[in-house]
């Protein structure tokens, strides 16, 4: 490995080039989850059981392919550099994937599931093209630490904006184009533009940034998959961020359910989700501040007990209390903002101590694993979800039919959108306070 000691700072364009990027990861990362379950049980008239494998099985490819991309990417040598010529292919080919996702046939229920199984999967694997090398590039574009954390800031702003553009904008789409096949289609149409803007503006606004590192792979990916996971505080963080993003999983795709079941609007579920993640572009000073003085793990623990505390409260919601609904939702998303910021701050640091150790970078290593692991969790989630509703007897439909769910099947609903996240999220938090990576807070960041 040959590493440059100080490099030239990085352009505001590059700041900015590399943030956009991050609308594409939210636009991808929140859809699916929030929408796909219930267009299939809900619009295709697949069973719930069978809707949750559909949705889970082509992330849960991503746990093996995003390893493999990360150890490729990490030996991969072009004038682009090593990370770039992967995100082009993934930029240029998920977009029209997504859309093909929601573009099949309807009936019969069979072919239809198939059909969105095998698009998602292709889909799934197109994202991992861009989303490894993606997250693996601040640590070889800059080896100044405050560059990377203004790197990261514009990153995790972008990110609140993408997920508060995908996820609010989604269902409004939907909405806005009658709902049933049209209106998904329409709003497939409109994910995959912000998939294309976010993907290839991180491309072309990169394109300046230099490659102060070049990295040596371990050799065989076993063997890489093994130095990661020896590392004991990455190890500690990523168990930790995946029971989290498994516990948001299910909450995201309980928010159409208990909009229609529980609050009994259909058309709730967007305001429901911009309280959820409205929140974050406001609050994250708040929690950069907490983890000046606190630190990050600190934080990280403190907004996720926020997060836990509203979810399980959430289980009170009825349809004559949408406004209290609502400011639970609020205070779910201020603790989800700081659930987003802290680990995606952390996970620079392990890297940057594995370099230390090792003598070796292999950010691509590291972050295959990562991401791999958030799109499990992600995937488990709904999956998770679609086999409660299938137990407590959700009944499937299609199109605009209207059916009156059993009690069991409502109470399956409210316990998907609060309890089960909320318990997820607390069982995360014992496993996060063995984590003993954060640093000391110096005096300027304590008088900052």
């Amino acid at each position: 490995m040959t590493a440059v000691s100080s490099g030239p700072r990085l352009s505001r364009g590059t700041h900015l080039g590399y943030a956009l990027g991050s609308i594409g990861t939210a636009a991808f990362g929140t859809v699916p989850g929030l929408l796909l379950l219930y267009y299939l049980t809900d619009e295709l008239g697949v069973t719930a059981g069978i809707a949750g494998l559909v949705v889970f099985l082509p992330k849960a490819w991503d746990v093996l392919l995003n390893p493999w991309i990360g150890s490729r990417s990490d030996r991969t040598s072009s004038r682009w550099g090593p990370r770039r010529p992967w995100m082009l292919a993934g930029g240029v080919t998920l977009p029209p994937l997504f859309v093909l996702v929601f573009a099949g046939p309807s009936a019969p229920p069979a072919l239809a599931a198939l059909w969105v199984a095998v698009a998602f999967l292709l889909a799934a694997t197109a994202y991992g093209c861009f989303q490894v090398p993606y997250v693996a590039q601040p640590a070889e574009i800059t080896d100044d630490p405050g560059e990377r954390a203004t790197l990261m800031s514009w990153r995790v702003a972008a990110l609140a904006l993408g997920i508060l553009l995908a996820g609010a904008g989604a269902p409004a789409v939907v909405d806005a184009f009658g709902g049933g096949r049209g209106g998904y289609l329409a709003m497939a149409v409109f994910v995959a533009a912000l998939l294309a803007l976010g993907m290839l503006g991180a491309v072309a606004g990169t394109r300046g940034a230099p490659t102060l590192t070049r990295v040596r792979s371990e050799g065989r990916l076993a063997d890489t998959l093994r130095l990661a996971w020896d590392s004991r505080p990455f190890r500690v963080l990523l168990m930790g961020f995946v029971l989290q993003a498994l516990g948001i999983g299910v909450m995201l795709a309980g928010v159409p359910y208990y909009s229609r079941q529980v609050l009994g609007d259909a058309a709730a579920g967007t305001l429901l989700f911009a309280a959820l993640v409205g929140p974050a572009i406001l609050v994250m000073p708040l929690w950069l501040r907490v983890s000046r003085r606190l630190g990050k793990r600190t934080g990280l623990l403190a907004s996720s007990t926020l997060f836990a505390g509203a979810a399980a409260a959430l289980v009170l919601g009825d349809a004559g209390g949408t406004g209290l609904v609502v400011a639970l939702v609020v205070l779910v998303g201020i603790g989800y903002a700081g659930m987003q910021m802290f680990p995606l701050a952390m996970l620079p640091d392990v890297i940057a101590a594995d370099e230390a150790a090792s003598g070796r970078r292999r950010a691509g290593v590291f972050t295959g694993v990562w991401t791999a692991a958030e799109t499990l969790g992600l995937a488990i989630g709904p999956g998770l979800l679609g086999g409660l509703l299938a137990v407590a007897g959700y009944v499937s439909t299609t199109g605009d039919e209207v059916v009156a769910q059993s009690d069991p099947a409502v109470l399956a609903v409210r316990l998907g959108f609060s309890v089960v996240p909320a318990v997820l999220v607390l069982v995360s938090l014992p496993v996060l306070a063995r984590y003993r990576l954060d640093p000391v807070p110096t005096p300027e960041e304590l008088r900052a």
